[in-house]
């Protein structure tokens, strides 16, 4: 069964159903431009709801070591999803300390990391339009097919236009042994739903990957 993490939370009801529908992670934007973003003092406020609830992820684009430094003394990560590039997400890897999933932008098959790098897993996101400021959170797909012949260098984590009414079927066909959901539980830009939520989190527990 695959694990489920809901990005994006800023509020305390999408926190609360997060963590009452078992997601595994829960992930707080730290980029300002996103409808979703939230302030350390925020996400602060919001993460003592359940001290001891799911990881804790910082979404980050292009973050300055401050930046994550100033999240980091308001509230403890346990994991950085970070939009850089392969020796950024490195070094700000042995920098902090922390777990890095270093997100990726897929087409095609030719966008697909075929090499271990020095993180701790790929977040496969669907590769925004020319005009998004957005690097991921676009609710946009991309073609699962070309997983299929794919050998995965590192642990990784399926991104992009997920929703409860689709998360299952992304499971059965790719074998993701994570989701990662945003756009795809918001009722408008930036709100999230906890219906949807909650329904998002029960399609997951119900999703069998095929047998390898």
């Amino acid at each position: 069964m695959a694990l489920a993490k809901i990005c994006g939370i800023n509020s305390p009801a999408a926190f609360d159903a997060a963590v009452e529908g078992g997601a595994d992670f829960v992930g707080f934007n730290f980029f300002p431009p996103s409808p979703r973003s939230v302030g350390p003092a925020v996400a602060a406020r919001l993460s003592a709801r359940a001290p001891a609830g799911p990881k804790r992820v910082g979404l980050f684009v292009h973050p300055t070591d401050a930046e994550i430094a100033a999240v980091l003394g308001s509230l403890p990560l346990d994991l950085l999803q970070l939009y850089v590039d392969a020796p950024r997400a490195a070094a700000l890897r042995t920098r902090f300390g922390l777990p890095v999933w270093r997100a990726v932008g897929i087409v095609s098959d030719a966008d697909l990391p075929r090499a271990a790098e020095d993180v701790d897993g790929l977040l496969l996101d669907a590769k925004p339009p020319p005009d998004s400021e957005l690097p991921g959170g676009n609710a946009r797909t991309f073609d699962w097919s070309v997983l299929r012949a794919w050998r995965a260098p590192l642990p990784w984590v399926l991104a992009g236009g997920l929703t409860p009414g689709n998360v299952a079927q992304a499971v059965q066909a790719t074998g993701a042994p994570v989701v990662d959901v945003s756009s795809g539980v918001e009722r408008a830009r930036g709100e999230k739903d906890p219906a949807m939520i909650r329904a998002f989190l029960a399609a997951v527990r119900t999703a069998w990957a095929p047998a390898s």
